[in-house]
């Protein structure tokens, strides 16, 4: 998969056509969140996401909450628990991402995928216990905190 950098004109496209690709509903609300995500270099809180959409296209906090669920739901995007307890997202450029460990740097609280990263499928647990989901997270300094 071609992982270069989309165009600032590219973001919005490619966010609509991620949507319909899904079989979902294109919104304007959407269409909008998913492109701030695919821009975003770094996993993003719903504030700064709320804060990035309000000079071009504000939406209302639930509303905005509402797509990030959706999203994720859809395999758009994933969500990361933060270091300060809150949920950051980060989009998913094509709907088969899978598994990946997380850098998160514990000064900023900056929070980037780590692709190359193998993560285990499963780790031996005691006798009656079921995994569910296996999460990776290193955390360190960020370049810009070093």
């Amino acid at each position: 998969m071609d992982r270069r950098p989309l165009r600032p004109a590219a973001k919005a496209a490619a966010a609509r056509r991620l949507i319909r690709a899904a079989g979902e509903r294109l919104t304007a609300p959407r269409a909008a969140v998913l492109a701030v995500l695919l821009e975003a270099r770094s996993a993003l809180t719903h504030h700064e996401i709320e804060a990035t959409l309000a000079a071009t296209f504000p939406v209302d906090r639930v509303t905005v909450y509402r797509v990030l669920d959706r999203l994720v739901a859809l395999g758009l995007a994933h969500r990361i628990a933060g270091e300060d307890r809150s949920w950051r997202f980060r989009a998913n450029r094509d709907r088969t991402h899978g598994p990946h460990a997380h850098f998160t740097c514990s000064q900023c609280g900056t929070t980037v995928c780590l692709e190359d990263v193998a993560v285990p499928p499963a780790v031996k647990l005691p006798r009656g216990f079921v995994t569910q989901k296996v999460e990776l997270t290193v955390k360190g300094l960020c370049a810009a905190c070093r």
